[in-house]
């Protein structure tokens, strides 16, 4: 071919290519929208905070959908009036910067904690979130053993109310000098707390940007992962064609390791209409 002719059949191709990003981002209305329910779904609240709670809630329970990531206690009431799980709970963390990591914040979180957890079993619940927090100079192997000697006083606690505590993995892109950003790091600081009542909440997007090769490090340490997050790579936007992440192949790996618990979408819509871009999302996971 030519290098003239090959020129204009490269920019036809891109043409074609940029028509078919632009028609992706197209709202469709899903107008049949029903699940297989093989995926236990939730959502994170605050990505739709364009609506107060209690609204949001009774379009999920429009969706059928039965559970809501990160609330913490002072609205579950509101959640048990619209019969919505909370997969996540919040409440008991300082911050995502101070965290486990630095023993000067050890007494504050064991207080929260102590507090936190009999409530969330109360509740009927079962998850609830920690944070490692930023580095801030320390070495990793420093960091993961003040983790290890941190939750290791609340554990007891955990296990005797049958509560999960889960450390979200992050990105060193959205959340620079968080020290959390390995799973390799994060397996170990499981395999040093020896319970079945910590795990790592495996957020796919941080994932994918900060390390890949998403399927095969869930098919991997899927023992260690609890809970399942969602958003589109780049951007942290919707999961459909306009990014890189192929979701039902994912979910898919995920069903495939026995996993029981919930997966929740957490991306930040561009669409006009959230709430049918939320649909969409709970469709590309329905596999």
């Amino acid at each position: 071919m030519k290098r003239r002719n090959f020129i204009a059949t490269t920019a036809a191709g891109a043409a074609g290519l940029a028509t078919t990003s632009i028609n992706a981002k197209e709202q469709k209305p899903i107008k049949d929208f029903e699940l297989k329910h093989n995926v236990n779904h939730s959502v994170c609240q605050w990505c739709f905070d364009h609506l107060p709670l209690e609204e949001f809630l009774k379009v999920l329970n429009g969706l059928g959908i039965k559970a809501i990531d990160l609330i913490g206690p002072k609205d579950w009431s509101l959640l048990k009036k619209y019969d919505i799980h909370c997969s996540m709970c919040n409440g008991a963390e300082i911050s995502l910067t101070e965290g486990w990591n630095d023993p000067q914040y050890h007494e504050t979180l064991i207080k929260n904690y102590t507090d936190v957890i009999p409530k969330v079993a109360e509740a009927g619940y079962t998850n609830l979130i920690c944070f490692s927090g930023n580095r801030r100079g320390m070495n990793d192997y420093v960091g993961l053993q003040n983790c290890v000697d941190g939750l290791a006083q609340i554990m007891p606690l955990a296990e005797e109310h049958g509560v999960v505590i889960q450390m979200e993995l992050f990105n060193q892109v959205n959340h620079p000098d968080y020290m959390c950003d390995s799973s390799l790091w994060g397996v170990e600081l499981c395999k040093r707390l020896g319970s079945d009542n910590f795990k790592l909440l495996f957020d796919i997007y941080h994932m994918q940007i900060q390390e890949g090769d998403i399927i095969r490090t869930i098919q991997n340490y899927h023992p260690y992962f609890g809970h399942y997050h969602t958003a589109g790579v780049p951007g942290r936007n919707e999961i459909d064609e306009t990014q890189e992440l192929y979701y039902p192949a994912i979910i898919k790996a995920i069903l495939d390791t026995g996993f029981k618990g919930y997966v929740a979408q957490e991306f930040i819509t561009t669409w006009d209409d959230k709430i049918e871009a939320l649909k969409d999302g709970f469709m590309r996971c329905d596999v």
